[in-house]
């Protein structure tokens, strides 16, 4: 098995969990690369007398070389492997060397653990879908397409914007909010939860639409099939604002319609033996804990 580190940033106290990574894989006989960025910061923390690493910088090297892409960091991190990854379905296991993490489930103290896992198979491959920019079909060129969601933000910081939402054509509502977030169901657990957003589990085949701070109270997030085509469509005062795919921002102005809805593909997760989404939950929100202690 050939397995890419992705990475974006590096910090010596993690280099000893880093280190029990490369060392693990290595030792069973898997075979590394590494991005080239990343492996720029870590290269004389972990491989400093190495010579048959690999290192790659595109979506075609990467294609050519993995069959599972390893990212190492946050769910952020784990995101931007999208413009590496793309539709080839590379699998991707995210370990967390932070705190929370819900798509990079495996903390560093697991690292061990989830190696012999990895190795001896002990894993599923669970499809997270994707939310498509259609319209304006030029405003991110290739990577038109997010894991977590579309937002959309006012620039303004005095008045709301108002953001008219259609569902297959048929009107919802206009929102009067600071933005509008469209989440899949792996974003659930992002922007949209914060915003005040149901938890669809990873099957889920709905998108969630979720007003930012809405002006009307009554106004609640609402749940649509994911094979719904949306519109959305900026009136009022504002005439510039924000549009945001996962990390990805472009400015916008209100004489385009933005039209969106779920991508061809998916993207491969790889869920650990004993893993699994509720028990993720219940770790990182703190579900079930004895109030009473």
């Amino acid at each position: 098995m050939n397995i890419a580190l992705y990475g974006k940033s590096f910090s010596v106290d993690r280099s000893a969990y880093l280190r029990q990574l490369v060392v693990g894989l290595r030792k069973n006989g898997i075979k590394l690369a590494v991005y080239k960025p990343f492996y720029e910061l870590i290269k004389s923390h972990i491989f400093p007398a190495e010579h048959d690493i690999v290192v790659f910088s595109t979506h075609d090297e990467l294609v050519a070389f993995a069959d599972m892409v390893c990212s190492v960091g946050g769910d952020g991190t784990l995101l931007d492997t999208l413009p590496l990854i793309r539709s080839s379905n590379i699998p991707v296991i995210g370990i967390n060397m932070g705190r929370l993490g819900f798509l990079s489930s495996i903390s560093k103290q697991e690292i061990d653990h989830a190696v012999n896992q990895l190795i001896a198979g002990k894993y599923t491959l669970e499809k997270r879908s994707l939310i498509q920019l259609k319209n304006p079909p030029d405003l991110f060129p290739v990577i038109n397409y997010a894991l977590n969601e579309l937002t959309i933000f006012r620039k303004e910081t005095t008045s709301l914007i108002v953001v008219q939402v259609y569902v297959d054509d048929q009107f919802v509502n206009a929102y009067w909010a600071d933005g509008l977030i469209v989440a899949t169901p792996t974003g659930s657990t992002a922007y949209s939860l914060s915003a005040g957003g149901p938890i669809l589990t990873p099957h889920s085949a709905n998108f969630v639409i979720t007003p930012i701070a809405t002006h009307n109270l009554s106004v609640r997030p609402i749940v649509i099939p994911d094979d719904s085509v949306i519109k959305l469509r900026v009136v009022g005062r504002h005439t510039t604002y924000t549009l945001s795919m996962d990390s990805r921002m472009a400015e916008m102005d209100d004489t385009v319609d933005i039209v969106i809805q779920k991508a061809p593909f998916s993207l491969n997760m790889v869920v650990m033996e004993g893993k699994d989404f509720f028990g993720t939950i219940r770790d990182k929100l703190l579900w079930g804990l004895d109030v009473r202690n």
